[in-house]
């Protein structure tokens, strides 16, 4: 099991932990260089933490850990007018990405009203992509509910619903967890109190994904997500001259590649390992419904019987 981690410190030496993380069989999955301070976002071994801890210590920076590290999470709003606020869905995309997830904002086309809002099979197909979907909706208990009975339909993934009135996670029909004390909020989220709304609505997912990770751990990928990353980025040198924030964003059981499905999908199925085997023979290479790039989906070990 790799264990999804922060580390924030100094710049001086930060590549000796680096080092570390890799001779220990880790990945090194982000770093942000930030004047004289560093943010690294990795998964360690879990049997290494202790070691990983010590250097750590002696180069007095800071381990903390970020459950949603390596993963990659749908926002999901009504609709993007201004009626449902794209301020708040803003503010927990980008609160989500300071926890090391990647977010994607979805807005529905037809999500207005709860007697008559519906999910299209398009955007059922696209948030299941992801690792888990945040449906962000407003103020009233009845609205919620009826608008959970019908915006899930379909939705394979984890949804954690937030919304203004505290409400059990068994009172919202479909959802995995339900979070209060958001709803129509008429400004950037910058309150001592709304921060804690925030946090707690991380911890939830935090949660919820460390659920998932137990799962896979009973039937893993063939091969770690994180290591489909570095054979990409060394077998397909274009990958490096994109100009997408993230040209592979990490998924808990696969990854999504920032690259066009018609030109190199044949370059990622045959992308081999040192094992001798290729990437189409330990995982699915699909088109992606976001922008027709590259989804990559791990199969699990009791279809191909081996891991790698």
């Amino acid at each position: 099991m790799l264990e999804p981690i922060k580390y924030v410190g100094g710049v001086y030496k930060h590549n000796h932990l680096i080092e570390l993380v890799e001779d220990l069989g880790g990945y090194i999955l982000q770093k942000n260089v930030m004047q004289t301070e560093v943010v690294l976002l990795m998964l360690v071994p879990m049997i290494d933490m202790p070691i990983v801890e010590a250097k750590s210590k002696e180069l007095l920076g800071k381990l903390t850990r970020a459950p949603l590290t390596g993963t990659e999470i749908a926002t999901v709003a009504p609709t993007l007018a201004f009626h449902h606020l794209p301020h708040l869905d803003c503010d927990i995309a980008e609160f989500l990405r300071q926890h090391g997830a990647k977010t994607n904002m979805v807005g529905l086309a037809r999500g207005v009203g709860k007697r008559i809002c519906q999910v299209t099979a398009y955007e059922r197909d696209l948030i299941n992509e992801h690792d888990l979907a945040v449906f962000i909706l407003g103020n009233y208990e009845h609205c919620i509910i009826e608008k959970s009975k019908r915006l899930y339909e379909g939705i394979e993934i984890p949804v954690v619903v937030t919304g203004a009135p505290e409400l059990r996670t068994e009172d919202v029909p479909n959802a995995t967890a339900y979070v209060g004390s958001f709803g129509r909020i008429l400004h950037h989220m910058r309150h001592s109190e709304e921060l804690r709304t925030l946090d707690k609505l991380a911890l939830v997912i935090g949660n919820v994904l460390d659920d998932v990770r137990k799962e896979l751990a009973k039937d893993p990928p063939a091969v770690a997500p994180p290591r489909i990353k570095k054979e990409i980025e060394e077998q397909i040198p274009e990958i490096n001259d994109s100009l997408h924030p993230l040209p592979i964003a990490l998924q808990m059981n696969g990854a999504r590649v920032k690259l066009p499905y018609e030109e190199y999908h044949e370059q990622v199925e045959n992308i081999k390992f040192v094992e001798g085997v290729t990437l189409k023979e330990v995982a699915l290479v699909l088109p992606s419904k976001m922008r027709n790039f590259i989804l990559i989906k791990a199969l699990p070990k009791s279809e191909t019987g081996f891991v790698i």
